[in-house]
């Protein structure tokens, strides 16, 4: 499906892809493989697919600066994947995976000789919490961010940008809300909600989203890698990549939950009420120490009550990108994996 040449330049074997055994990096991994590149991919466990495929597994921490330079070595292209998301959770643990982790990264980058580097960012590094309606890359950083996943992307997205130079050219994509089969987090997310009967919607309006089916992001994935070489047009760049189909929010969330066999979501909260009832729940899981994350938070509130679709134009442009996979054959696919489960 990926139309990728084992013969581009910069898809010489082997090929690392940190976070290699998770939802978008597996997708990676399948791509390459079908191209005919050999891979090596580095996570905290170990996958039985993996191994079962052939894939080189090596298993570390991110923040272990050897680990990753023993995963770099023998490279000249790293898909740096691996992440810690989402909306609750320690400032140190996010910090050491997301900007100490690829700080770690560009580093073995360096030093190894290593000449292209594929970072998978995120458009929350742009999210100020308003409508973001068909903007582009020219969009700013915000000043402030409600929790701690954007803030530290944000700064290991400015970390691999600054880096960009004539040893080592690098481009970072921005796949907003992957979304498919073997989704371990939105997906589940939804439907475990919906199950318990904690799924609502905040607010009445039904703001238009931008979502990326799995396969199409780890598609512009390897589009960057083949276009990307020292003084490159891309190189240095960050990109949006959606399907380019927003849809309003809750109808996506309905048309999953149709898909998965339940009920559309009910009732609904005002989002004033819910913004305040994130912040109050944000103090108490503080203040208290509480185990697991709260229902909702006031980062949860904005990105569900607001638009946030991109234009993709540059990702059209720059990089040959073309969703492959459109809305409703990607939902064929969802439901087919749901039915497995």
């Amino acid at each position: 499906m990926s139309n990728t040449s084992a013969t581009s330049p910069s898809l010489q074997s082997p090929i690392l892809v940190t976070g290699g055994g998770g939802f978008l990096g597996g997708a990676i991994v399948r791509q390459l493989l079908e191209a005919g590149v050999t891979v090596r991919t580095f996570s905290r466990s170990r996958y039985e697919w993996l191994q079962r495929a052939g894939v080189e597994q090596l298993a570390g921490d991110l923040g272990d600066s050897e680990a990753v330079r023993a995963a770099c070595q023998g490279c000249r292209l790293v898909f740096h994947v691996a992440a810690k998301a989402g909306i609750w959770g320690s400032f140190k643990d996010f910090h050491a995976a997301n900007v100490i982790g690829t700080r770690n990264v560009l580093d073995a980058c360096r030093s190894l000789g290593i000449s292209e580097l594929v970072y998978t960012s995120s458009p929350s590094v742009i999210f100020d919490g308003h409508d973001q309606e068909g903007v582009d890359e020219s969009i700013a950083y915000p000043d402030r961010y409600r929790a701690h996943y954007p803030a530290t992307k944000a700064e290991a997205e400015r970390l691999v940008l600054a880096a960009n130079g004539p040893k080592l050219s690098v481009v970072a994509l921005r796949p907003h809300l992957i979304w498919g089969p073997r989704d371990t987090h939105i997906i589940p997310g939804l439907i475990a909600r919906a199950r318990s009967g904690a799924l609502r919607r905040i607010g009445r309006a039904d703001k238009l989203v931008d979502f990326t089916y799995v396969d199409n992001a780890a598609h512009a994935h390897i589009l960057a890698a083949r276009r990307l070489a020292p003084g490159a047009g891309i190189a240095g760049k960050a990109y949006f990549i959606t399907d380019d189909n927003p849809m309003p929010l809750w109808s996506f969330v309905n048309r999953v939950l149709e898909t998965a066999g339940l009920p559309p979501a009910q009732g609904s909260v005002p989002p004033r009420l819910a913004y305040a009832a994130g912040a109050l729940l944000e103090v108490l899981y503080r203040a208290l120490r509480l185990r697991g994350e709260p229902r909702i938070t006031r980062f949860l509130v904005e990105e569900l009550s607001t638009a946030h679709w991109y234009d993709i134009g540059a990702a059209r442009r720059d990089l040959g990108y073309q969703p492959p996979v459109q809305f409703e054959e990607g939902m064929k696919r969802l439901g087919e994996w749901l039915r497995t489960l």
